[in-house]
C-alpha cells in the first residue's frame, strides 16, 4: 500500500494573519509568501493538511457555519492560484471540553494519519503556537515552529514563514 508524505499545518498564524477569532471571510487574509511556499510544498509531491483549533465555535463567538464560509475563501483563493488543500480538519470544541480532537490533542491528526496512509517518517507538523508543536511531537512528526522571536517549545526547528519551513524541509 503506497503511503503518502504529507506537510501538516495549523491555519491561524502559520497560513494566514491571526488577528483573534476569524469569523469573516473579509478578516481572513494570507501571510505573505504563504501561498507561494504552499504551493512549492506540493510540487515537491506533499499532501497538504490543515489541522486547527476553532475554539470560536465552542465559546459562541461563531458559527460553524462561518468557520466554513472562511474556509471557503481559503480553499477557493487557492484554487485560483493553481493549489489544492488536501483536506482540513478543524475541532470547534472550546479548551474547556478536554476533548482529545483539540491541539495539544491529537485526534485530528491520528485522523488524518489514517484516512491519508501518512508516513509519519515523511512528514511535517508546521505551526505558530506551543499547542501545534505539542500535537505534532506526540504523533512523531517533524515540528517547525514559525516565530519571529527564537521560542523553545522542543521544536524540530524555528522559521519565520511558511517559505523558510519550505527551504528548511527541502534540506531534510
Amino acid at each position: 500500500m503506497t503511503t503518502n508524505k504529507v506537510i501538516f499545518l495549523d491555519r491561524d498564524g502559520t497560513i494566514n494573519k491571526d488577528d483573534g477569532y476569524i469569523s469573516s471571510p473579509d478578516d481572513f487574509h494570507f501571510l505573505p509568501n504563504a501561498i507561494e511556499a504552499l504551493k512549492l510544498m506540493k510540487q515537491t509531491g506533499f499532501l497538504l493538511i490543515i489541522i486547527t483549533n476553532q475554539s470560536g465555535i465552542g465559546r459562541n463567538y461563531y458559527t460553524e457555519e462561518d468557520y466554513h464560509k472562511v474556509t471557503d475563501k481559503m480553499i477557493t483563493t487557492l484554487k485560483a492560484n493553481n493549489l489544492v488543500i488536501d483536506d482540513c480538519f478543524y475541532c470547534p470544541h472550546s479548551p474547556e471540553s478536554n476533548c482529545d480532537c483539540r491541539k495539544p490533542g491529537t485526534g485530528m491528526i491520528e485522523q488524518a494519519i489514517e484516512k491519508w496512509n501518512v508516513d509519519i517518517s515523511k512528514s511535517f507538523f508546521i505551526g505558530d503556537k506551543l499547542t501545534d508543536i505539542q500535537a505534532g511531537n506526540a504523533c512523531n512528526l517533524e515540528t517547525i515552529l514559525i516565530s519571529d522571536t527564537l521560542k523553545d517549545f522542543n521544536q524540530n526547528h524555528t522559521a519565520k514563514d511558511l517559505m523558510e519551513s519550505y527551504n528548511y524541509i527541502t534540506q531534510c
